[in-house]
């Protein structure tokens, strides 16, 4: 009996063991779609990124990593405007496809990165790690909020409008848009945290106000430090219960010296600091599920050295997210 009871434990531990590895693996899923906004070039983002040596950093992790390579979207025929929104179908099943892999990723225990494209893709990828993870929360690293509506959207652009598909609360100020009904939405206002603005649209400053969600800008950064907004980001997510994060980082929340080649820079952004700091103690928690890497534009840099140095700090983040550290490796003493 006592042989059979050491054994069952013996099995427990090793399946724990293995589980938790398994959790820990790395999946890649490029996402070349660009119709979420108005500038091309964006659909290349994912190969650039790669082209930085996504996977050769990565693979210096003990845990696997696992390239699954591009999905594949289809523009849809006579997809015209819905109410100021252009492409509303295609944005709609390109989003369906991210979010049923997201979630066959999540669900097999990877880690997810999500190489973007436009920010549109988020719709998709928080909605499929929410069929996994349905208490998850959200970061959102940002330069723009991406809350408008059809309604208060000055452009009409999917990629300035994504997590207003997420928020309960906006269940009833979003229209019932082409292409989108598969999407219901999977968050409160209190599970999401906004770091990084500097460029908000009036209708999405009402909403924010209205809704009380969590904002850092760029002047609450200035004022009070990465270092404390990162301890109230996660106290704010984290301290009732321990729960997946989802982060969602778009390049421009960069200041655009260090990240040139997107489509809607804005100056003022993150410093390098800045930014890793914020994906390093993401990390920290151990409870980082999915990412999405967003917004790279090759078509903008003003040369390749532009778009190398942006790809580059792509990777960077990344890679500080997985848990490169900038004190580097401790050698192994024999």
């Amino acid at each position: 009996m006592a042989l059979k009871s050491t054994v069952a434990r013996f099995l427990r531990s090793t399946l724990n063991s293995c589980q938790q590895n398994r959790l820990q693996s790395v999946a890649i899923l490029g996402a070349p779609f660009s119709k979420g906004q108005k500038r091309g070039g964006v659909e290349r983002g994912p190969q650039a990124i790669r082209d930085a040596a996504l996977v050769e950093r990565l693979a210096n992790r003990e845990n696997p990593v696992h390239d699954f390579g591009d999905l594949s979207f289809p523009l849809l025929e006579n997809d015209g405007n819905f109410m100021n929104v252009p492409f509303p179908r295609t944005v709609g099943r390109a989003n369906q496809i991210v979010s049923e892999a997201v979630s066959k990723a999540v669900g097999a225990g990877h880690t997810t990165i999500l190489l973007g494209g436009d920010h549109s893709l988020a719709i998709g990828s928080v909605k499929g790690h929410a069929n996994q993870r349905p208490e998850l929360c959200l970061i959102w690293v940002d330069a723009h909020a991406d809350i408008n509506t059809p309604h208060t959207s000055p452009s009409g652009n999917l990629h300035g409008q994504s997590v207003a598909f997420m928020l309960k609360e906006l269940k009833d100020k979003m229209p019932e848009i082409p292409g989108f009904s598969w999407m219901k939405p999977c968050l409160t206002a209190k599970d999401v945290v906004y770091i990084g603005l500097r460029d908000v649209d009036p209708g999405e400053h009402v909403i924010l106000k209205d809704l009380g969600i969590q904002c850092f800008s760029m002047r609450d950064i200035d004022k009070l430090g990465i270092q404390k907004v990162m301890e109230v980001t996660l106290d704010h997510l984290l301290a009732r219960k321990k729960r997946p994060i989802h982060l969602s980082f778009d390049i421009d929340a960069f200041d655009p010296s260090l990240a040139p080649a997107t489509g809607t820079p804005v100056n003022g952004g993150l410093t390098y600091r800045e930014g890793i700091y914020i994906t390093e103690e993401i990390h920290n928690t151990g409870l980082l599920s999915v990412m999405d890497l967003v917004e790279v534009n090759p078509s903008l840099g003003a040369n390749q050295e532009a778009v190398e140095a942006t790809a580059s700090l792509a990777v960077d983040a990344i890679a500080s997210s997985l848990g490169q550290t900038r004190e580097g490796a401790l050698a192994i003493l024999q």
